[in-house]
């Protein structure tokens, strides 16, 4: 983009697009519940007129009305009774109403309350009151975020996600407005710790899967936007399972001008982890701890500092794995001894200070300064002796071997050691008016990154070292690099949103830019975006959008290092083109309530960087220049399919290919062919998920919550790291989990101490699926066509495996 075009881009966004200039009053206020908590995104408007806003963090909200008119102001909140009142208000006239909105159903303790208001853009508020029982494998609020539509994720020890075939690295998370960054060194699932987001501290949720505003940052995929709690008075929980648990504690002073709200978690997966086909020795251990504290210095001013130190160590021995695999006409057995060990350690720091200045009732500004440090360390020394068999099936129903089709050995060896800081200055700020707002913010971030690379592995195939040499000893590969790079990025953004009529017509739009500038690859992007949210009228059951916008996402340092370490500083930011279209639809069953959302999307991609994942690790391909594009819908439907209950189920259609420049694949016969476009690693066509919950209608203290996922097969790499198209197929995703749980003391009981204790027990991977990771390619000697053969060993995820768990709140 020009320098002319940016300049009447500028001007476009500056362009007035409604009138102002009525007599107006101002009613402003807080929205809580029953027990004093926050409603964090409720609406609040005007009946018949396309005037409203919504509660912020702290369940505070402010809107202009017009004067000397009579109105009925409407709150609404999903799982809550609306609020109506009939005011006539006089011309600079301020009035205070604060409001506590009743629940809709008093007497069921529900563990979720998940909801869709009618959205003002493509981000969908998850009202999300509890997962503590939940059948949850790894204790991440991850877990509810992949049974969304566009999410996608093989993997239940991992808290990773794809959206809409993106990679992992695609996916903006914020908390409390700053930017979570995560550890670089991560390859396997196993090491993977507990996600940043702490669940039980968590006061709203808002999850956009693509066409997200301009005020969010430079990401291809998805956004998600957590605000945590500042809580009222003392209250708190305690956790325990064989899977980890929890403590969380919140608090406020006399005058309410001090809140905390802390919590502190551990998790191992030590249990889960006995169960799979490779025995041996794990010790994994991961800690979070993380507060946040907020003061108000005074009734303009207030102050609040995010806290987090993570420490995740995976300690492995392994001694011994046999795995069948292969299909009824040919299986396999795969059979091998382990000697050494392996020592992982990711510790990671962020410290974020905030200032929220509001000089009067229609700025906000918001400075937020904030620092995260990662220490991150991989080594291990594993001898691996190894021997295929073609087995045969045995009349106990077991595969015996048959014959002995290759013997060999393997030794690997890592001292990976990653070091990263990453420092940045940040202001936001926002004007509101009657029928819209202002938003605007600039950012600078300072990032410094030492990386240590030291792996190599030696292969030995029947006495034969491989790659064969008459020389010496070859090793199949050896990667050793030294990096530093130092470099800073600036970005700034504009955005404006109107509301108003046209024919009793209901539209909200949304047009803004973003502009940012990173120093090593001096590469200049403008990101305009936009969205239009219509409603037909006040009456009407269905609401529209359309969101259209240029996403840039600028490279980071994993993305411009090659398996062997050598960086490639020139790349240019990976662009899309993306547009979105859509509509929720709410509608009546059974006497109950339910919404249905569908979204159709295409984004074309440019600059693309080529990747291919080996579990979680996302092994990036710089050198090759790539173009892609990924089109899909998404369905959606929740509800209350048992009265009382809300539960949900989700569809989605994906395809994502890409084509890499030059690609080439030379023949046996010396021809050669160029593949065109491929599946991306994250190409999941098909991704059903379900969520449903139940209760005894005699007791509704005994309660079953399930969860259902199927995704079909993901395309995976070969055994060479240095091509990026050929790609083999890991087979369908298929889970279920369920949890029992119950209420041994419940809000009504006669206890001043507990506010409710629950028991729950959980079958996790309830049908005993084998689902597949990654593969281990296992290559043997020359066979007589000179031809090395490469055996695909699959790696499977969790079996079925039994959980208890026992949660307190105070």
């Amino acid at each position: 983009m020009n320098h002319r075009s940016f300049k009447y881009l500028i001007a476009f966004l500056l362009f007035p697009l409604a009138a102002f200039g009525q007599q107006t009053a101002t009613i402003k206020g807080v929205v809580s519940d029953p027990e004093g908590s926050s409603l964090y995104y409720a609406s609040v408007a005007v009946k018949n007129k396309a005037i409203g806003t919504f509660t912020d963090d702290k369940g505070f909200y402010l809107l202009k009305v017009p004067a000397n008119e009579k109105i009925i102001l409407v709150l609404t909140h999903v799982g809550y009774e609306n609020y109506m009142d009939t005011l006539l208000l006089s011309d600079n006239q301020v009035i205070e109403l604060n409001i506590t909105l009743k629940q809709i159903v008093e007497n069921l303790e529900d563990v979720v309350i998940y909801g869709i208001n009618a959205r003002e853009n493509t981000l969908t508020p998850i009202n999300l009151k509890s997962i503590d029982q939940l059948p949850n494998s790894n204790g991440n609020f991850e877990t509810i975020l992949k049974t969304l539509p566009g999410v996608a994720s093989g993997n239940e020890l991992s808290s990773q996600y794809s959206v809409r075939g993106g990679s992992f690295d695609e996916n903006l998370i914020y908390v409390n407005d700053v930017e979570i960054h995560k550890p670089l060194l991560v390859q396997s699932s196993q090491q993977e710790g507990l996600s940043f987001v702490n669940p039980g501290m968590v006061s709203s949720i808002q999850f956009s899967a693509g066409g997200f505003d301009a005020q969010y940052g430079d990401k291809l995929s998805s956004v998600l936007d957590i605000k945590y709690k500042q809580p009222k008075d003392l209250s708190g929980s305690v956790s325990a399972s064989l899977l980890g648990g929890s403590v969380l504690l919140g608090d406020a002073s006399k005058n309410k001008k001090f809140t905390m709200n802390t919590g502190l978690r551990y998790k191992t997966t030590q249990y889960l982890l006995n169960n799979m086909d490779t025995k041996g020795d794990y010790k994994p251990s991961f800690t979070d701890l993380q507060t946040y504290l907020t003061y108000d210095l005074s009734k303009k001013v207030e102050i609040s500092f995010l806290g987090n130190y993570a420490n995740n160590k995976y300690d492995r021995t392994p001694q011994n794995r046999v795995t069948e695999f292969g299909s009824f006409m040919q299986s396999f057995n795969f059979t091998t001894f382990y000697e050494g060990q392996e020592k992982d350690k990711f510790d990671t720091y962020l410290g974020a200070l905030a200032l929220h200045y509001q000089p009067n009732e229609n700025i906000s500004l918001k400075f937020i300064g904030s620092a995260f440090q990662s220490n991150e360390e991989i080594t291990y020394d594993i001898l691996k002796e190894y021997w295929i068999s073609q087995a045969t099936n045995s009349s106990k129903g077991r595969n015996d071997s048959l014959i002995n089709i290759g013997v060999g050995s393997s030794l690997d060896h890592a001292r990976d050691y990653m070091k990263s800081g990453i420092y940045s200055l940040e202001h936001k700020g926002a004007y509101y008016m009657p029928s819209g707002n202002w938003k605007w913010g600039l950012k600078v971030q300072k990032e410094n990154i030492n990386d240590k690379l030291d792996e190599w592995e030696m292969l030995d195939s029947a006495n034969y070292s491989l790659p064969q040499s008459d020389e010496g000893i070859n090793l199949n590969f050896a990667n050793k690099a030294n990096n530093i790079l130092n470099s800073m990025r600036y970005a700034g953004y504009l955005q404006n949103t109107s509301t108003f009529d046209i024919n009793k017509n209901n539209i909200s739009l949304t047009l803004g830019a973003r502009i940012q500038y990173w120093t090593v690859n001096k590469d200049i992007t403008i990101s305009p975006r936009g969205n239009i949210t219509l409603k037909p009228d006040i009456t009407s059951n269905t609401t529209w959008h359309l969101a259209a916008g240029l996403y840039y996402q600028p490279p980071f340092y994993s993305e411009i290092r090659d398996p062997q370490g050598n960086l490639f500083t020139n790349l240019q930011a990976q662009r899309a083109l993306e547009i979105a279209a859509g509509s929720d639809y709410k509608f009546m069953a059974w006497g109950r309530p339910f919404i249905f959302t569908s979204e159709i999307y295409y984004k074309n991609i440019t600059h693309l960087i080529p990747y291919k994942l080996v579990d979680v690790r996302q092994v990036y391909l710089p050198e090759y220049k790539a173009k892609g594009y990924a089109t899909g819908i998404d369905f959606k439907v929740y509800g209350e399919f048992v009265e009382g209950t809300e539960s949900w189920f989700s569809l989605s259609l994906l395809t994502s290919k890409e084509d890499i420049y030059n690609d080439k694949i030379v023949n046996s016969d010396h021809t050669v062919t160029y593949p065109g476009y491929y599946r991306r690693p994250m190409d999941q066509w098909v991704n059903f998920s379900l969520f449903f919950q139940d209760y005894l209608p005699t007791n509704p203290d005994y309660k079953v919550h399930l969860t259902l996922t199927y995704g079909s097969g993901l395309p995976y790499s070969g055994p060479s790291l240095s091509r990026p198209s050929d790609t083999y197929s890991l087979g369908a995703y298929r889970r279920v989990d369920i949890g029992f749980s119950r209420v041994i003391i419940g809000k009504k009981a006669k206890t001043s101490i507990f506010k409710s204790i629950w028991i729950t027990a959980e079958i996790l991977n309830l049908l005993d699926t084998q689902n597949k990771v990654s593969y281990d390619w296992v290559k043997t000697v020359e066979n007589n066509g000179g031809v090395n053969i490469n055996y695909a060993v699959p790696n499977y995820l969790t079996s079925r495996t039994f959980n208890v768990k026992i949660t307190v709140y105070f």
